[in-house]
């Protein structure tokens, strides 16, 4: 139920952006519907249930799999699993009933396994996955430099997989990066069935790159929408919340889609602020349900599509978006050294004060 929940509004939404007028945002990538997968474990809950009061360890009550499209920015579909000790792979065959031709799978290297890759391409679909170490493979050809990017040097080469007698060849791009991630590394790999002539290797490094919505669709639902209600224990009650908390964001991508088509699609992108966009909703939204009798709400319900989307668009232009901008990000004062007394743990801030 959980799933389908998503599935349904965020196609109804879906439509509706598209109506609004889908080609004011360039799509990723021209011929192709692109989703992007990324796994999400939610957080321990609180020891509520008999089962779990005297258990030590941290109840996890579940994980799921989330595909959003990037050219919406709708979460289109969600693969939940009531068990947080279970890995993504075990999930892989139902994200794998979904794939059409002409997608483009885009997904970090946790999804990097010989059978989601045959899989996609057997589905004439095409993916762009970075490689994961224990993936076996065969070189075609030798590493060859193919060209710099802001962020380092690009190589590539024609390699080989083979799973239950069938092999497929594919592109292994990998970028060296000019500086050492967080986590020390100085290469990133990706796999690709892609055609050259369709995407070049730094198109391919770019495409991997915008993995960053479907982190930012987690952080936003982690800071404003309470995706993890750290008292709701049964694994089915704390997906479905979860599930929730994407239908919101939804909603947020579409009131955001509105907006661009009145006021600019980057404009959105670069200044509008999500926090204050929502503070704003739940401010108004429980006044606005006590002032204003149910009945007025139906009509919305019933409109056709084109007067919805120009009633939309007529609230849209009255919109004052100075007041949902993001605020500009200082430069970080560097912090002194603090000094620290083993014989004097604690200090009177008064008496700081008095001194300075």
């Amino acid at each position: 139920m959980s799933a389908a929940l998503l599935r349904e509004t965020a196609s109804e939404l879906g439509a509706l952006i598209q109506e609004l007028g889908g080609q004011t945002r360039m799509p990723l990538m021209p011929g192709y519907a692109v989703r992007i997968l990324d796994g999400n474990a939610l957080a321990a809950t609180d020891h509520r249930l008999k089962v779990l009061r005297s258990v030590g360890a941290a109840p996890l009550p579940g994980k799921s799999l989330v595909v959003l499209d990037p050219d919406s920015r709708l979460a289109v579909n969600l693969f939940p699993c009531e068990d947080g000790h279970a890995q993504e792979r075990r999930l892989f065959d139902q994200v794998l009933a979904t794939v059409e031709a002409q997608q483009l799978w885009i997904a970090d290297r946790n999804m990097c396994t010989l059978r989601f890759l045959f899989g996609i391409a057997k589905r004439e679909a095409s993916f762009v996955i970075r490689e994961h170490q224990n993936l076996p493979w065969k070189a075609i050809s030798d590493l060859i430099s193919v060209g710099l990017v802001e962020s380092g040097e690009l190589f590539e080469q024609e390699i080989r997989i083979e799973q239950d007698g069938e092999s497929l060849h594919i592109r292994r791009v990998v970028l060296r990066l000019s500086k050492l991630t967080r986590h020390d590394e100085r290469e990133i790999v990706f796999l690709t069935n892609l055609p050259i002539t369709v995407a070049s290797a730094a198109l391919v490094s770019q495409l991997y790159r915008e993995r960053w919505q479907i982190e930012k669709l987690f952080l936003t639902v982690t800071m404003n929408f309470e995706e993890e209600i750290n008292t709701l224990a049964y694994p089915q009650a704390a997906l479905f919340s979860f599930s929730l908390a994407l239908v919101t964001y939804n909603i947020l991508a579409t009131i955001r889609a509105v907006l661009g088509a009145v006021h600019g699609v980057e404009k959105m992108d670069v200044e509008l602020s999500d926090f204050y966009m929502v503070d704003e909703i739940q401010g108004t939204y429980r006044g606005m349900m006590i002032s204003i009798p149910e009945e007025h709400w139906r009509v919305f319900g019933e409109m056709a599509w084109t007067d919805l989307i120009e009633q939309l668009k007529e609230l849209s232009a009255k919109a004052t978006l100075k007041r949902f901008l993001k605020q500009p990000r200082k430069k970080k004062t560097p912090q002194p050294k603090r000094v620290k007394d083993p014989k004097h743990p604690h200090v009177s801030t008064a008496k700081l004060l008095s001194q300075g």
